[in-house]
């Protein structure tokens, strides 16, 4: 949002949210049927592949975003190294708000000018027509509406809403209020229009000239520089007619230089272009990839989740369902998919002790984060518990978290004799008489892990406390009872570029297991941490605290 927001800030179809694509329906839907109904001399292809070409623009700035996220991460060629946060893609989420208002322009245009129907495949005079147009009027007429939005009276009422971003991705490109969207799309019109009036319109010229916008202003708003020096070389006059992702990144940062749309060679004529354009894009192209300091395993855990990764949808990426680089006190960080549906590598059994043993020689350190996890859980349970009950698959964390508590002298209280069995083998005979089995169902303390059924969670008392201690949280069955989330603690506000949620949790929090390899790095442990051993639980515990990690409240 704008500074001082103006009129016709808002797109006229905000209120209906995710259904604002109802709005193309009635005109998609008489598209099709009149394809399908008329005769083939009848049918009309350009008014058919209207809403085609729509969601083909829709699919074409995704793969920009993909790209953009994918190449920022790995870091090499990074032109700002400035993070993104949530604020930006929530700010940016409606960029298919624009492509909505191209469609329904489109329509209305088909049904009201006559030249803009039964348009042919091709035509050379009107792709040469769409070329100078381009280059003479839009170019020129865009440099200048840029300068008078960047007066303090339009810039504080409309595009200081576009420069909020100072880090740009592709989608930047569009994120303007609907009043400056009315006035591109007047420019970006006089081709188009021009080739109808003087019947030369083809169906290439027409969409190939809004592709031509779109890949554009995509490339241009990247965060790293993808444009080729030998391109320059071999082709020197380019330097005016193609700008470049660094040279439009100092119109971000510096904000009056560098007006141009496409074409630099304005800002030169009217010396508006940044003195050190050539310098940035020479010392962009230059940069080279960077190492992680700590590496996030993780994979994909239902089949929609790979739309919730940050290479996915950046929007569904930003709500509570995976992550990418961060960076926090100058380590850098990534986190690493595994394209398995299910953990299905043999190396990683024993809790890594396996993929240690095969790799003796190797030089990173394994950090399973068992330790961090086990301190959450304990203190997420609340001062003065006495006892609590265990129900679920028991894991390295479940069997380190009951020791733990009967060293505390709390009761750790199971209702099924396996379980029962297993977590007493793993106690010393001193600590035998804290573990008890029973079938009452009253404590309200349960620690679960997966397997707890939804029976069970029936048999809690009103106002029980779940508390997850595995990777997966529960599937919540009552609505008077509370559940925690799973091991996690917030981020602090020092960690950079948090624009994605890490699965179920919410917005800049990140699972113990994670967060313990982070902490890992910075505190120098040389040591791993897999198999059955296990990091000083204290220890690590006081380190996310001293670092500002910050445990997640009890829900209320």
């Amino acid at each position: 949002m704008a500074s001082k927001p103006g009129i016709l800030t808002d797109w006229p179809w905000t209120p209906l949210g995710n259904f604002k694509y109802v709005v193309l329906a009635p005109w998609a839907i008489h598209a099709i049927h009149s394809f399908l109904v008329k005769d083939e001399k009848e049918r009309d292809v350009a008014h058919f592949l209207i809403f085609p070409f729509l969601l083909s623009r829709m699919l074409h700035n995704q793969l920009w975003i993909s790209l953009s996220r994918h190449r920022t991460a790995k870091g090499n060629n990074r032109i700002v190294d400035k993070g993104i946060e949530f604020e930006q893609v929530d700010r940016e989420r409606n960029w298919d708000d624009q492509i909505i208002f191209n469609g329904i322009i489109f329509y209305i245009a088909y049904f009201i000018l006559p030249g803009a129907s039964h348009m042919p495949l091709w035509r050379a005079d009107g792709v040469v027509i769409t070329i100078l147009l381009h280059t003479g009027p839009v170019e020129f007429l865009y440099y200048w509406l840029h300068r008078a939005l960047h007066h303090h009276y339009l810039y504080s009422r409309y595009h200081s809403h576009h420069h909020s971003s100072i880090v740009t991705e592709p989608i930047t490109s569009v994120i303007h209020p609907f009043a400056e969207h009315i006035g591109y799309f007047l420019l970006f019109s006089i081709p188009l229009l021009t080739m109808i009036f003087t019947g030369t319109s083809c169906i290439v010229a027409f969409f190939g000239y809004i592709s031509y916008i779109d890949f554009m202003n995509n490339m241009g708003h990247c965060n790293f520089e993808l444009v080729p020096k030998w391109l320059f070389s071999v082709f020197p006059f380019l330097k005016y007619l193609m700008y470049t992702p660094s040279f439009h990144s100092l119109h971000h940062t510096q904000f009056r230089t560098n007006y141009s749309l496409f074409m630099p060679f304005y800002d030169y004529m009217y010396g508006t272009m940044d003195k050190s354009s050539d310098v940035l894009y020479e010392k962009s192209l230059t940069r080279p990839e960077e190492s992680p300091d700590v590496v996030h395993l993780t994979h994909l855990t239902t089949p929609d989740s790979i739309y919730h990764i940050r290479l996915g949808f950046a929007s569904l990426a930003s709500k509570p369902y995976i992550s990418k680089w961060n960076h926090f006190n100058k380590l850098k960080l990534q986190t690493w998919v595994i394209p398995k549906y299910r953990i299905q590598g043999e190396e990683l059994n024993l809790y890594g002790k396996l993929y240690i043993h095969i790799n003796p020689k190797l030089k990173i350190k394994v950090v399973d984060g068992s330790s961090l996890a086990v301190a959450v859980v304990l203190n997420t349970i609340p001062k003065g518990t006495t006892q609590v009950l265990f129900r679920g698959k028991l894991s390295k964390v479940a069997y380190f978290t009951a020791i733990a508590l009967c060293q505390k002298g709390i009761q750790v209280t199971t209702f099924r004799e396996e379980e029962h069995k297993k977590i007493k083998m793993k106690l010393n005979t001193t600590l035998g008489d804290k573990l008890a089995l029973s079938k009452n169902y009253a404590h309200k303390i349960w620690l679960v892990g997966d397997g707890l059924t939804e029976q069970e969670q029936l048999k809690a008392p009103k106002g029980t406390l779940f508390i997850p201690f595995s990777q997966f949280p529960p599937k919540r069955m009552r609505k008077d009872c509370f559940y925690h989330t799973t091991p996690a603690m917030m981020s602090p506000t020092s960690f950079e570029n948090m624009d994605s949620c890490e699965n179920w949790l919410p917005r800049r929090a990140m699972s113990a297991w994670r967060v313990a390899g982070i902490l890992h790095a910075l505190e120098g442990w040389n040591v791993h941490e897999c198999g059955h051993t296990i990091f000083d639980i204290e220890k690590i515990w006081e380190a996310s605290l001293q670092h500002g990690f910050r445990p997640l409240m009890i829900p209320s």
